[in-house]
């Protein structure tokens, strides 16, 4: 009996401690090894919708830069100044221009060592006509800048309303043949008297009858960049009063210019009625005529001089590379030193050579939103974050796309 209770005993014996640990640390390696499986998914899930945020943004960001881009240039189609803009004013300028906070003339702004490790420009200010009405031209001469704007009746329009087209609050390009222009925002429509007042006291000139009115779209592209608020957005301005974002966290912005090789080239007498008179920009006056609105000799303007009697290039703008060769790209100096059209006293004076314009080369850099899954600044990240990296490295986005506005690549 009692050899009995001895081996039930040690039947209901539990178990010692060395088993006890071995078997604890059997369910930690388990545990650890299910978590360690499950984790990289969690990251990868938490990721993903940060992943797809930044690519649509950097989808719109190319959009609405390329639909503006490949309509710079676009002219008026109406009247005697058909054709590209690219035939008498520069389209494309590498800085900020409108009424609020402009650069200063003859700037090429770059204000990231992105964009200078690039060589191009942060900022880039385009024009064009849009599909409009509103074109016409000047019906007497403007004894001052600040004066009123006599029009003449637009084609097309009934007799009750000889200025259909243009509207109060509109914005509208004023250019001549001399390669001058200005912008600005009419303020009255006084249609039985042909006359357009506007609201600015600031044009670059006086202008002579037979400049061209017409509606314009100017746009400037430019990198808004906040360390301390940590904001950086691609931002649209409207030239007159705002400036609108059109995508966050661009950390990079450049845009780079590519030119026609050629020097500027007479394709036809400028006495001839009808354009366009030379390969690009404005014409010269006709030999011996000396255009009094500008400081440059009789026959000449920004891009051609007189030389044995003839209309020639000017020596400040050689060719580049062989005729109707590849473009040729159109450095930050090559952009600044002159000649200045239409002169380089005008108000508004631009870089002869942004007439050679016939591609622009842009590049955008999107970070991810959010800081925890952005590493330390660097390669992957020009802004960096606070992820220790694996699935929660969201490395920035960076694409880079050409355009070649339309409008400005007639007869390549």
């Amino acid at each position: 009996m009692t050899a009995r209770l001895d081996v039930l005993r040690r039947g209901e014996g539990g178990f010692t401690a060395v088993e006890m640990l071995i078997a604890t640390a059997i369910m930690i390696a388990v545990t650890g090894a299910t978590f360690a499986l499950m984790n990289p998914a969690q990251g990868m899930f938490a990721a993903q919708p940060e992943v797809s945020d930044m690519q649509q943004r950097l989808r719109i960001g190319v959009e609405a830069l390329r639909k503006d881009l490949i309509m710079a240039g676009a002219g008026t189609y109406s009247g005697s100044a058909v054709g590209s803009l690219g035939n008498y004013a520069a389209s494309i300028i590498p800085a900020r221009v409108g009424e609020i906070t402009p650069d200063p003339v003859g700037t090429y702004k770059c204000t990231t060592i992105y964009c200078q490790s690039l060589g191009g420009s942060d900022t880039l200010t385009l024009m064009y006509v849009p599909p409009t009405a509103a074109q016409t031209t000047i019906a007497t001469p403007m004894p001052l800048p600040s004066a009123e704007i006599k029009v003449n009746a637009e084609s097309g329009c009934p007799k009750s309303d000889q200025l259909c087209g243009f509207k109060e609050g509109m914005m509208v390009l004023i250019f001549d043949d001399d390669g001058a222009y200005d912008t600005f925002q009419i303020t009255q429509v006084q249609t039985p008297a042909l006359h357009l007042q506007h609201n600015s006291d600031t044009l670059s000139k006086s202008y002579g009858a037979s400049a061209h009115i017409t509606q314009v779209a100017a746009y400037t592209y430019w990198l808004k960049t906040d360390t301390v608020a940590e904001t950086y957005q691609l931002m649209r301005y409207d030239g007159f009063k705002t400036d609108l974002p059109i995508a966050e966290n661009v950390v990079g912005l450049s845009f780079e210019y590519f030119g026609e090789p050629s020097g500027p080239v007479l394709k036809k007498p400028v006495t001839d009625p009808k354009g366009p008179w030379t390969n690009y920009g404005p014409k010269p006056p006709a030999l011996g005529v000396n255009n009094n609105s500008d400081n440059w000799g009789a026959g000449e303007n920004c891009l051609f001089m007189v030389s044995n009697g003839q209309q020639v290039a000017r020596t400040e703008m050689p060719a580049l590379g062989p005729l109707d060769g590849p473009l040729v790209k159109l450095t930050k100096e090559k952009l600044v030193d002159g000649p200045w059209c239409p002169d380089s006293a005008n108000a508004n004076r631009y870089d002869a050579d942004l007439l050679r314009v016939r591609k622009v080369k842009v590049t955008l850099r999107l970070q991810v939103a959010v800081k925890a899954f952005r590493g330390p600044a660097g390669t992957l990240f020009l802004r960096g974050g606070t992820s220790r990296g694996g699935e929660r490295y969201i490395p920035d986005q960076e694409i880079s796309f050409d355009v070649t506005p339309r409008n400005l690549n007639f007869g390549r």
